[in-house]
């Protein structure tokens, strides 16, 4: 399941204008170019799209809008990863250490 993410994570990663990525010739260099704010507004936007889809989903029964805005959800959360130098297989590595621990257990443990 993660080959996808692998490679759709260092396709990211070649984006990136520090390693070629030309910001007029590809939307994710472009977004790395513009910077935080940019890609958190993508971020913010696609889970509020992901939100409506769902709501959707439920009054019409059709749950493929929901299905894409997902993909682009989890798309931009891989150039946001990126942008901060982590990788899809650090967010798989936390959900197993996660596993099998329950939620409220879990968010008591942390130190924030």
């Amino acid at each position: 399941m993660s080959d996808i993410l692998q490679r759709l994570a260092e396709v990211i990663e070649s984006r990136k204008p520090a390693n070629g990525g030309d910001p007029d010739k590809s939307y994710v260099a472009r977004l790395f170019h513009k910077g935080d704010d940019a890609i958190l507004k993508k971020i913010g936007e696609e889970a509020t799209e992901a939100v409506m889809a769902a709501k959707d989903a439920r009054v019409d029964g059709d749950s493929s809008k929901l299905l894409y805005e997902c993909a682009d959800l989890w798309f931009h959360s891989i150039v946001l990863l990126a942008q901060f130098g982590l990788t899809p297989q650090e967010v798989l590595n936390e959900l197993a250490r996660r596993e099998g621990i329950s939620g409220i257990e879990e968010k008591a443990g942390r130190k924030d």
